[in-house]
């Protein structure tokens, strides 16, 4: 696996190097700014690239608006946002933008559990999502008040869809609400009826469940 940073903070662009390294990613390129991302992604088309949110030269959103470029002209490169904060609207933004490779948004204090955030970082690159359990508590704020494309669910359905969303495996969410595999696979496959998710590889429905869910798409 091959992989871009882009990182403003030298500090925290060094440690990302090195975690990228241990996860067993080539590291090919790292950067400072947006401008300096697309041309690295450009040059070696990265399975992976690693955007900060915030970059010079007016640290607002030149990261998102550099990933939605990276989601467009580079399908084959999944992308993973960092943030210091919960930005809701950008992580929609990325959300909408469907190319079949991964996407995650994660909090930069994610990066301190090292364990965790390698999982996050091989489940994205390997086209799976990986989203922050903040950030989706934001994205289902922002559905609220109008008609629930998802209305079909139940309650325990819905449960099972928001640990899908942060990228739980099916044995994490089994421990987490505290029941069998196999009832977390029948609630799954009744996810992917309900929503009219067609037969293909779990792996992909899954993303697509989890998307119609975080975005409201009927």
């Amino acid at each position: 696996m091959r992989a871009v940073i882009a990182e403003d903070s030298v500090l925290l662009r060094i440690g990302l190097v090195k975690v990228l390294e241990m996860a067993g990613f080539e590291v090919c390129a790292e950067t400072g700014d947006a401008e300096g991302l697309l041309a690295a992604v450009e040059e070696h088309r990265p399975d992976l690239a690693l955007v900060d949110v915030r970059m010079p030269p007016g640290f607002t959103d030149e990261g998102v608006r550099a990933a939605l470029v990276i989601r467009s002209q580079s399908p084959g490169t999944a992308v993973l946002l960092l943030s210091q904060f919960v930005e809701e609207r950008y992580a929609a933004d990325l959300l909408s933008s469907r190319n079949g490779a991964g996407i995650g948004y994660l909090l930069k204090q994610r990066v301190a559990d090292v364990e965790e955030f390698i999982d996050a970082l091989r489940r994205v690159a390997g086209g799976g999502t990986a989203l922050d359990p903040q950030v989706v508590a934001q994205l289902l704020l922002r559905r609220g008040g109008g008609p629930d494309p998802l209305e079909r669910l139940t309650p325990r359905e819905r449960e099972v869809l928001a640990l899908m969303a942060e990228g739980r495996s099916n044995a994490a969410i089994a421990d987490g609400l505290v029941v069998s595999e196999s009832a977390v696979a029948k609630h799954i496959n009744n996810i992917f009826a309900k929503l009219d998710l067609p037969p293909a590889a779990e792996a992909h429905r899954r993303v697509l469940a989890v998307l119609r869910f975080l975005d409201g798409t009927p």
